[in-house]
């Protein structure tokens, strides 16, 4: 029997998110705009290379009310704009668990590091001596979702990625890099 693992709550994080936008008297597309330009220098940078650059939208923001879930990437850039951990969101934690994500300026944004998150969850299913189904059955999902994070390019689901944290006995900072992507 492994740990205990709690839900990660994409439904309290959009109501965070509502708070916020309602304080600041921000539109949905104000608030979708004031998280994308908290890295503005990386943003410009990034715009200035030709690289692909995937601003946050309001209907990205509406979707995490709709569907109670988001991608573990754009859950950071969520995450940072509201100044808490990602373990504030899971249920039945307070807003005190975790530990905070790595300090990024405005050349830099939170990004899952997915190979670390592969590797450490490697490292504890093979100390534990299971298997990747087993691992996947505790972890509520396939063999391939859990062996594809070493190869995976951008983002996977913010509940497997929390619920992966858990099982691993790590903060989910210990995962994230402040990264120039």
């Amino acid at each position: 029997m492994g740990p205990m693992i709690r839900e990660f709550d994409g439904r309290a994080l959009y109501a965070a998110l509502d708070a916020r936008r309602r304080t600041e008297g921000l539109s949905w597309p104000g608030a979708a705009t004031a998280i994308w330009d908290m890295a503005p220098m990386l943003n410009a940078t990034r715009d200035a290379r030709g690289l692909a650059n995937h601003p946050i939208s309001a209907s990205t923001l509406h979707s995490l009310a709709k569907r109670g879930g988001t991608t573990c990437q754009h859950a950071l850039f969520f995450i940072r704009w509201l100044d808490r951990t990602p373990e504030s969101f899971l249920v039945g934690v307070g807003l005190d668990a975790g530990s905070p994500l790595p300090a990024c300026g405005p050349d830099r944004r939170p990004r899952w590091d997915l190979k670390a998150l592969h590797a450490g969850l490697n490292e504890a299913r093979a100390s534990r001596g299971a298997t990747w189904a087993q691992t996947a059955q505790d972890l509520r999902c396939q063999p391939s979702q859990l062996t594809g994070l070493k190869t995976a390019r951008f983002a996977t689901d913010m509940g497997l990625a929390m619920r992966i944290t858990q099982w691993v006995g790590r903060p989910a900072a210990d995962f994230v890099d402040a990264a120039r992507w």
